[in-house]
């Protein structure tokens, strides 16, 4: 009785920051950019173009704050908008999940996640958006957009040229 009184305390406690998390505003969450190769690789040639075109279209969107992995591809997606809006990317731990929801809860406006192939759906279903799809490795520039209190995900498409 124990066992199951814990787990539907972490039920709630989890629905309780999702619902905090979003209740502010709009997050936006896209798995980092084009790559080059190697270990932590950075953003590609690709990937730093249309970095600039994620930052020029976010750029009105009134984002507060950018969370990214520490891997240098995931930072690089976020810089150029992080620049343009005077703010800094701040990164976060894809293990931990829980605490990201937590310092989103913290922000007032509305935020940009730049997560991984393997971390974007999971993060988009915490925030209380419907599932999205498994991304493959060459799935780039899709922006899932979640509001508060709907389970839809929007999907904006920096490009055709990317899919």
């Amino acid at each position: 009785m124990r066992k199951i009184l814990l787990a539907l305390l972490a039920v709630l406690s989890t629905a309780t920051l999702t619902q905090a998390a979003i209740a502010a505003d709009t997050v936006y969450v896209i798995r980092h950019l084009q790559k080059a190769d190697g270990t932590d690789p950075p953003l590609s040639a690709d990937g730093v173009a249309n970095s600039q075109l994620l930052a020029a279209r976010l750029a009105t969107s009134g984002i507060k704050a950018i969370f990214a992995t520490p891997t240098q591809r995931a930072m690089q997606t976020g810089e150029p908008l992080a620049k343009q809006l005077g703010i800094a990317v701040t990164s976060y731990d894809p293990r931990d999940p829980n605490a990201l929801i937590k310092a989103i809860a913290a922000v007032n406006g509305a935020v940009l996640i730049v997560g991984h192939s393997n971390t974007v759906p999971d993060i988009v279903t915490r925030l209380g958006g419907a599932r999205v799809g498994p991304l493959r490795d060459q799935d780039y520039g899709t922006i899932f957009v979640v509001r508060p209190g709907s389970s839809a995900v929007e999907q904006i498409v920096l490009t055709s040229e990317m899919r």
